[in-house]
């Protein structure tokens, strides 16, 4: 087998808290992302089926915002960028 220099006495141990940490970050801004988007498809189907790409830039400008509050407050997460998706839904239905 190929030696590297490496002993096991050279190895740092894991550190466990920070993995966690890692992942619960990474597991945040997935959900925020997943959210976000939906919620700029649904703002590119209002504006290509209903024409109405006026809605559909401000739908998008809020997603922005909302994704950008959502990553920054864990409080809020996902329902940040779930109320730009809910009024694109709305919007989609209403128009």
């Amino acid at each position: 087998m190929a030696d590297h220099g490496h002993h096991a006495a050279d190895i740092p141990q894991m550190d466990y808290a920070e993995h966690e940490r890692t992942y619960h970050g990474f597991l945040h801004f997935a959900e925020v992302g997943t959210v976000a988007c939906f919620a700029v498809v649904a703002a590119l189907a209002v504006g290509g089926t209903k024409h109405a790409w006026g809605v559909a830039l401000i739908g998008t400008l809020l997603t922005l915002v909302g994704t950008a509050v959502g990553i920054a407050s864990r409080s809020l997460a996902w329902k940040a960028p779930a109320v730009p998706f809910a009024l694109m839904m709305v919007a989609l239905v209403l128009l």
